[in-house]
């Protein structure tokens, strides 16, 4: 790319808000020019308002210290000085679903983590390495949106990357039933252990919403097209736990399987995890992986001490993958939380969205 898209962060005062202005620090493709918050924080550097509210090991990138805030209520003032828009907003629901058409409707895409269009009929919920052909049910969208180039897409929530990858890995085998836990650190909560002291040598067996999203999500990811909507699978029918544990970064699954068709041996599903790609191996996007997800043989792996920086946080790591008396596989799998479940997946989907030509330079 030879020239660099201009970049607005929304909500860029949050953790994960933090975890873009920290990705894209020094991106190949993108240039933040923007960041935005509340009115509250509006008029200040972005250093001044992140005093003691920096949650991330890693210090504020310098670039945007003196950065202004703008408010995020500026739409059409934000949208004249970018290309395309990440979206961290912490709002209502229906205030993030009215803004971030908003934004769409000044024909600025946006890229968003929030939760809030996961379910809007066409915006498409994209894992790019898993399904990336979701994009095109844009056009149905700019359609409803009266808009030539603007839309929203949306990633999925950070709890599903550490089970949904294998599931897609071993499609061929056609898993229709699963039961899946998953142990969720605290940073999917947008905080750290000084900011939540309760959660040292704790585990909380509810996190709000969860549940829902782990069981249901999958399914619209595997989902495909129909008459301008995304329409969800029916399988894997998949029951969930989650359980918020006392790590900082990286949610654990523990899995349970069933296949219609049997797979020969555990060999040949292992090597399916390990072989795994999509268009963001093949186009060697910024951020992705080269290696999206990594079989462990070790019989203690994945550990988050260990592995949840797998391949800069953007690759999924699986192990103890065995037969089961009661479904047919389990295994247990791993995820960076802010990078590839929140902040990384966004700006790997821009990524796709851009190397697809639905992202360009106004």
């Amino acid at each position: 790319m030879q020239k660099k898209l201009r970049v607005g962060v929304l909500g860029a005062t949050g953790m994960v808000g933090q975890r873009f202005i920290q990705i894209l620090h020094n991106h190949e493709w993108f240039d933040v020019k923007v960041i935005a918050a509340s009115p509250n924080s509006k008029g200040k550097t972005y250093a001044e308002a992140m005093q003691g509210r920096w949650l991330l090991d890693e210090p504020i990138p310098e670039n945007v210290k003196g950065m202004v805030l703008r408010d995020v209520n500026d739409v059409k003032g934000i949208a004249d000085d970018v290309d395309f828009v990440f979206s961290a907003v912490n709002l209502t629901k229906e205030e993030i679903k009215k803004i971030e058409e908003d934004y769409a409707r000044t024909e600025t895409p946006v890229v968003s983590n929030n939760s809030a269009h996961r379910w809007t009929p066409d915006v498409p919920m994209i894992i790019p390495e898993i399904n990336p052909e979701h994009s095109e049910v844009i056009q149905y969208q700019k359609k409803r949106l009266g808009t030539s180039r603007g839309f929203i897409a949306v990633k999925p929530n950070c709890s599903i990357q550490s089970y949904a990858p294998a599931f897609a890995a071993w499609k061929e085998f056609e898993p229709y039933e699963a039961i899946v836990t998953t142990y969720q650190a605290i940073s999917g909560a947008g905080k750290n252990f000084n900011t939540w002291p309760e959660m040292v040598g704790n585990v909380i067996p509810y996190i709000g919403g969860e549940e829902e999203k782990s069981e249901k999500e999958p399914l619209r990811i595997f989902g495909h097209i129909e008459n301008g909507a995304i329409v969800p699978a029916n399988e894997p029918a998949i029951s969930a736990q989650c359980i918020r544990i006392p790590v900082l970064y990286g949610h654990t699954a523990a899995a349970f399987v069933k296949f219609r068709k049997k797979p020969e041996s555990k060999e040949q599903l292992v090597s399916l995890l390990n072989n795994f790609a999509g268009i963001p191996q093949r186009e060697k996007l910024p951020t992705a992986p080269a290696q999206f997800i990594k079989y462990m043989e070790e019989d203690n792996r994945p550990q988050v001490a260990l592995d949840v920086n797998y391949e800069g946080g953007m690759g999924v790591t699986i192990g103890r993958l065995r037969p089961d008396t009661v479904y047919d596989w389990k295994f247990v799998g791993l995820s960076h939380n802010t990078l590839r479940g929140a902040a990384g997946g966004a700006v790997e989907c821009a990524e796709l969205l851009v190397n697809q030509k639905y992202i360009e330079a106004k």
